[in-house]
């Protein structure tokens, strides 16, 4: 993958892949390229070049909502809930990628609409109790405090049935205890057979939970790797993670 922004290179020829049903990594300092990748992957910016492959799929060219129809969606590292909605609420709108009701159909308010609405507000109901947030159905969702912004959008993510959730930054502002239990979240997530790509500062979580670690600098792939590898990799060490401390 290789994206330009006029003449300043921000992807040059990244080559990534993850199996399904693994966590993979993708970690570097400021600046390497890391959201640049997740908005081309996801397409919210084009590419200059490469190709991107899903389950063999070529989606080069295709839009973000169609992607997550595929089985790919993201969240962000900035959180925007909506507002004047329950966080209930919210986690249904995110079922409408799998919905087959039209508007006339939703207008006229036809039995299949009323049942359709009826398997969102499950599915919604599931997703929350899943991430442990099943007590806040009917909060306001922009009321919720940092912590539990971040269970809803990956609540939000898992209502539309994904096969790959990417995550940018799923543990930024949380504290010890809230990053301990977003790690057993994310590894829950993972035995349902999903796969897991994070975009991650904390060097803990992300080597306490990848199976592989993809290591970008300047907007190149330095390392590729298990944790291991990675942690011992002299080129990782003096660019990104520094006298052997996991932290950014």
């Amino acid at each position: 993958m290789t994206k330009t922004f006029g003449g300043v290179t921000a992807l040059d020829k990244v080559d990534f892949s993850v199996a399904p049903g693994r966590i993979a990594g993708l970690i570097g300092p400021n600046g390497a390229g890391k959201s640049t990748f997740f908005n081309v992957l996801t397409g919210v910016l084009p590419g200059n070049g490469g190709e991107i492959r899903f389950d063999g799929k070529r989606l080069n060219g295709l839009q973000p909502h169609a992607r997550v129809r595929l089985g790919m969606v993201r969240t962000f590292q900035k959180i925007h809930p909506f507002h004047g909605m329950t966080v209930l609420e919210s986690v249904m709108v995110g079922c409408h990628t799998r919905g087959g009701a039209g508007m006339l159909s939703a207008m006229l308010r036809l039995p299949a609409v009323k049942a359709e609405e009826r398997r969102f507000r499950e599915a919604a109901e599931a997703a929350l109790a899943f991430v442990g947030l099943g007590r806040q159905a009917q909060a306001p969702a922009d009321a919720l405090p940092l912590g539990h912004q971040r269970l809803l959008q990956i609540a939000c993510g898992l209502v539309t049935d994904p096969r790959v959730m990417l995550l940018d930054e799923p543990a930024s502002g949380l504290d010890a205890n809230e990053t301990a239990r977003l790690a057993d979240l994310l590894i829950a997530i993972r035995a349902q057979g999903k796969t897991l790509v994070l975009v991650e500062h904390d060097m803990s979580l992300v080597m306490k939970i990848c199976d592989q670690i993809t290591v970008l600098s300047f907007g190149r792939r330095l390392a590729n790797g298990s944790p291991d590898e990675v942690r011992r990799n002299p080129k990782v060490i003096e660019a990104y993670l520094g006298s052997g401390e996991h932290r950014a």
